[in-house]
């Protein structure tokens, strides 16, 4: 009789360990977070939106970086190597880091490029026959750039893909609210006043998508320096159309945009800094612009109230 007890004991006591562990498998499963490494402040949001309490998200760039410029550091790689996945933007927006997104690739760890689930005839291309990487700026790109995150993460943890789709789909809403909102701003603007001179080339999609005439002081990648000539260049320019209004950029040096203003001013004519852009990141933690939604807002805002 005692084995028996014995017998009984001992099943009873495996059966409760399987539970325990089942049990703290589940608990992981629902307050587990799959770590994920984005490059932009752009693109950390945007995973967080889909994400939502799934996934904790580390950016590499914070508010006012320059992803152009930016060189991945030993603990930037580290934090890559130990994610789950890594999102980036691509099309040689992270310039300097293409090596490390390849060697990660053939390391086996999960690497998505954003720009690859949009269509390349959707594509600006430069001057220097590049494409432009800017695509945050086409509100209706953005929607694809969701698409690519829900995806990626559906692949990765299929156990909540439901959750991953209705973030996605409440998400795509909000965005093309967003979109008729930036249309409905711009039309308080005359053709004749929906020109936009900021300090670097990253306003094209911008421009094609909301109708304006879109000039930098540097090319599309802040790597390009800014001469004497495009200052005086685009000096005349201000003057011939006679545009009240140029822009400072959150993530370049202010001082070439100063420059510009002074050449105008010395040639007669005065423009006003209209306000600061948020071009490559997103604004401060705690500001309208902490978010893609909300910096877009405020950007639309800043050069509609400036130009009018």
């Amino acid at each position: 009789m005692k084995k028996n007890l014995f017998i009984v004991f001992i099943v009873l006591v495996l059966a409760m360990g399987v539970t325990a562990c089942n049990s703290s498998k589940k608990v992981s499963k629902v307050e587990g977070k799959y770590s994920i490494v984005a490059t932009t402040t752009m693109i950390a949001d945007l995973v967080k939106v889909i994400g939502e309490d799934n996934v904790d998200v580390k950016g590499l760039m914070g508010p006012g970086v320059d992803p152009h410029l930016y060189k991945a550091s030993a603990g930037d790689v580290s934090l890559m190597q130990n994610a789950d996945m890594v999102f980036y933007n691509g099309i040689h927006l992270e310039g300097k880091m293409g090596e490390v997104f390849e060697n990660l690739n053939g390391n086996g760890k999960i690497v998505i490029e954003i720009a690859s689930g949009i269509d390349e005839k959707n594509l600006i291309v430069s001057e220097d026959d590049l494409h432009d990487p800017h695509i945050w700026f086409n509100v209706l790109l953005w929607k694809d750039a969701a698409k690519v995150v829900r995806d990626g993460l559906i692949e990765f943890d299929k156990e909540n893909e439901s959750t991953y789709n209705e973030n996605y789909e409440a998400y795509i809403k909000e965005l093309d609210e967003l979109h008729e909102y930036v249309k409905s701003r711009v039309e308080e603007l005359p053709e004749s006043k929906r020109i936009l001179i900021t300090a670097h080339d990253a306003f094209e999609y911008f421009g094609s998508t909301y109708g304006f005439s879109v000039k930098g002081l540097q090319g599309i990648s802040t790597a390009s320096e800014a001469g004497t000539a495009d200052v005086r260049e685009l000096a005349d320019f201000i003057v011939e159309h006679q545009i009240g209004a140029i822009f400072i950029e959150s993530s370049v040096p202010k001082k070439n945009v100063e420059a510009l203003q002074e050449a105008v001013n010395a040639r007669g004519f005065e423009v006003e800094i209209g306000g600061e852009l948020f071009s490559d990141s997103l604004g401060s933690e705690g500001t309208e612009a902490e978010t893609y939604i909300g910096t877009v807002k405020s950007n639309v805002n800043t050069i509609v109230d400036a130009l009018k």
